[in-house]
């Protein structure tokens, strides 16, 4: 599928979705809420069959934090960026899809670790490299340690 026939078909699947195609691939963006069913049709359904997560990650916008998931169809070879808006800054929380992508499991962790969003029904949600009762989430705008270095 183009870009183009791949924004036709999430359109008609998903109306309220939103996109951006001004980057290398294209942006469908989503509430919290849409996420999961639209991950599970991305995978699931033949048209898609986006087999393959090469990148999960997020971004904190001083506002709001936006999920963002990279997915590839190896059969297909198309490839389109998912992102979920997360408005909630004092309790982040998005359903996990590593029951879809195994290798979610290990980015999903890291992104509690060090942004502090909650993965609903993660199997195993822990601090990955900084140690348990660590205070804050280092990688978000607000975070503040007493041996940073302000320029």
């Amino acid at each position: 599928m183009t870009k183009e026939e791949l924004k036709q078909s999430l359109s008609t699947h998903l109306p309220t979705a939103t996109f951006d195609e001004a980057g290398e691939f294209l942006n469908i963006i989503v509430t919290p809420a849409e996420l999961l069913p639209l991950m599970k049709d991305l995978r699931g359904k033949s048209e898609y069959n986006f087999d393959y997560l090469f990148c999960l990650t997020c971004v904190d916008w001083k506002d709001h934090f936006m999920m963002v998931y990279h997915l590839m169809s190896k059969d297909h070879k198309h490839v389109l960026v998912v992102k979920a808006k997360i408005t909630d800054r004092n309790k982040p929380e998005v359903e996990t899809v590593c029951h879809i992508w195994r290798t979610a499991e290990f980015h999903e962790r890291e992104v509690f670790d060090l942004f502090g969003v909650t993965f609903l029904n993660h199997p195993d949600l822990r601090r990955l490299f900084l140690e348990e009762g660590w205070p804050g989430w280092p990688l978000r705008k607000d975070y503040v340690d007493e041996n940073m270095i302000e320029i």
